[in-house]
């Protein structure tokens, strides 16, 4: 169990038997509705999300409300599960809205739930699963530079904006404060681009004379939108995980029943020290991920460091894992048919959402009052 000695905050690191619970009812649940064909066969179409699939994820599991207070309507729960639902994501690249919504949206409304107004009441409709919202930033913005983004009106345009096309609500930041708005209503346009990664699709945002309602003044909505980054940044380092766990597990056992000169190809020397090496990587990974998510649910004051280092480590696990995935399922891999270049394309795109491993780096090394590398 997490443990407090002397005010410092020890990280634990393991699974609890509520997390696994959690993990196999995810797991069992993509199986059946995100295998890969129904992935693949998902983004050839113009409706890349599965809406029952998001459904029985968001309201039937409860896991849309993990990160809300039971008072508040959610499950009570924390970034610990939430980031267990994350790794089963990542290891199914299923198109979802998870992260966009259910945690950095999320957590965004309650660091303002005590401001009054309309928050509580979106909070509530995020928390159920009736209602999707995003953070209208570029979906490269860290954490860092969260504070920043409260300048403007709300007549702007901001490209690379995850999950828009599957909003109810946009979460706008300005230099008044921050505002929400529907992305049904007048002076609103969403227009989806053509992204690397087509599991978890973008949009450029036009608001154009958009009327919507005033959240929080400028000051409390900074420091929501910075608390709403960290989070995303934080347990995205656990969808890299999964996804690299896959990439891992998906790569040795086609190595074993792969046959070159009548031998296993994993059999070979130059492969096992690649995928040895991938495993330490992976188990690294799995450290630094686990620690930003315990760091996050235990309100840590070391918890932008540990985010900070999870990004800087996982992101770059997951491309490399990915890679050698694809390479090392030979020409198979480089096929349409098989589901690595969906696991390719995911890692390379995460690994430049709410900020780079370069950036990340450089907020280690301010965190710890280092020079920069």
């Amino acid at each position: 169990m997490t443990a407090q000695t002397e005010g410092v905050h020890a990280p634990d690191l393991l699974y609890s038997e509520a997390e696994d619970d959690l993990r196999s009812a995810v797991r069992s649940l993509l199986a059946d509705r995100a295998a890969a064909p129904a992935v693949i066969a998902g983004i050839e179409s113009d409706t890349p999300y599965d809406q029952r699939l998001w459904e029985s994820l968001a309201s039937g599991i409860g896991a849309a409300g993990l990160l809300v207070p039971e008072k508040l309507g959610g499950q009570g729960a924390g970034h610990r599960e939430a980031a267990v639902v994350l790794e089963e994501l990542g290891r199914s690249v299923a198109p979802a809205p998870y992260l966009t919504s259910s945690v950095v949206a999320t957590e965004v409304l309650l660091a303002l739930v005590a401001e009054g107004g309309p928050a509580a009441e979106l909070l509530e409709g995020l928390a159920a699963g009736r209602r999707v919202a995003v953070l209208a930033l570029p979906f490269a913005t860290a954490p860092a530079d969260g504070a920043g983004a409260m300048t403007g009106t709300l007549d702007r345009t901001v490209t690379g904006v995850a999950d828009a096309a599957a909003a109810d609500v946009l979460l706008v930041p300005t230099a008044e404060g921050l505002y929400a708005l529907e992305t049904g209503g007048d002076g609103v346009a969403v227009r989806p681009l053509v992204p690397l990664d087509l599991t978890r699709p973008l949009a450029t945002v036009t608001l154009h004379g958009a009327t919507g309602a005033l959240l929080a003044e400028a000051g409390p909505s900074a420091a929501a939108v910075t608390r709403g980054l960290l989070a995303g940044a934080g347990l995205l380092a656990s969808e890299q995980l999964g996804l690299a766990e896959w990439c891992l597990t998906e790569t040795v056992r086609h190595t074993r029943e792969r046959h070159q000169f009548n031998r296993p190809v994993g059999s070979f020397q130059s492969l096992k020290h690649r995928m040895a090496q991938l495993w330490l990587e992976v188990v690294s990974a799995r450290a630094a991920a686990r620690n930003a998510a315990d760091a996050l649910a235990a309100g840590s004051p070391d918890a932008p460091l540990a985010v900070a280092v999870a990004q800087a480590y996982c992101s770059e696990v997951a491309v490399h894992a990915a890679e050698e995935c694809v390479q090392l399922h030979g020409g198979i891999g480089m096929t349409w048919e098989h589901p690595a270049h969906l696991y390719l394309k995911r890692a390379k795109a995460d690994s430049i959402a709410y900020g780079s491993a370069g950036r990340h780096r450089d907020s280690v090394a301010e965190l710890m009052e280092l020079p920069a590398p």
